[in-house]
């Protein structure tokens, strides 16, 4: 089976959109989104819209919660906060009741079979905690203290850190897919992750699909989104 592994799209749904029309290219059969779908974005309901239309599993991410419940003291850097609050508030105004309730049920985990003896454990940043951060360098012993929780498991899958990577630790693998809306790599390229089993055997990859950033920048501006400027600037460079 071939899974496609989206995240991170922050409502820019001009990078969501190439991504799916890749997908559907590579004929993949099973999607899962594991979060951040609509904040930081130009257009958060169009975000929204398309991620219910994929009839995937969907699990909650940190900018989920913060569009359901607002933003905490100590959650964003203190001269960021004001900021971050106007663009939560701006983008609230964008969706509906129904929009947010679904927001605030989703799921914080996910886990299937990729094959037989395949287990796959999806969530957004670690198990139990959709802020906290875990690094492509850090320590294999603190990746399998805060990632790797659940045993069973043989690939461990995660967003929330824009930095595609994959890593190989005691004979498990741990897999970041990068971020569909807002990379932070340099590449300003749409990031996902696609995972194939056949058999006994397995693969990852992370797939990085180029679609037009002046335009998703551009956006910005034409919706009158609060800190345009800053956040065009990142969707045109792919760095914050």
């Amino acid at each position: 089976m071939k899974t496609a592994f989206i995240s991170d799209i922050h409502g820019n749904a001009t990078a969501l959109e190439a991504v799916l029309e890749d997908i559907n290219r590579k004929q993949v059969d099973k999607i899962i989104v594991l979060g951040d779908i609509c904040y930081r974005g130009p257009e958060p309901k169009r975000a929204l819209d398309l991620v219910r239309s994929l009839d995937a599993p969907v699990i909650k991410g940190n900018a989920d919660e913060w569009v359901v419940r607002g933003i905490r003291e100590g959650e964003v850097p203190d001269k960021a906060l004001e900021m971050m609050r106007k663009e939560r508030e701006w983008t609230v105004s964008k969706l509906n009741e129904d929009d947010i309730n679904y927001l605030k049920d989703l799921p914080e985990d996910y886990s299937f079979e990729l094959s037989d003896g395949l287990e796959v454990h999806c969530f957004h940043a670690v198990p139990g905690n959709l802020f906290e951060v875990v690094r492509p360098e850090e320590e294999a012993g603190v990746i399998e203290q805060k990632l790797m929780v659940k045993t069973s498991a043989s690939l461990y899958v995660y967003g929330h850190i824009h930095l595609p990577y994959v890593r190989f630790i005691n004979g498990k693998t741990v897999a970041n897919m990068g971020s569909t809306g807002l990379p932070f790599d340099g590449l300003n390229y749409a990031s996902y992750l696609i995972a194939e089993a056949d058999g006994g055997q397995f693969q990852t990859g992370i797939q990085r699909v180029s679609y037009d950033t002046e335009q998703a920048g551009e956006k910005y501006f034409e919706a009158d989104y609060p800190n345009a400027e800053f956040m065009a600037n990142v969707v045109r460079n792919g760095r914050l």
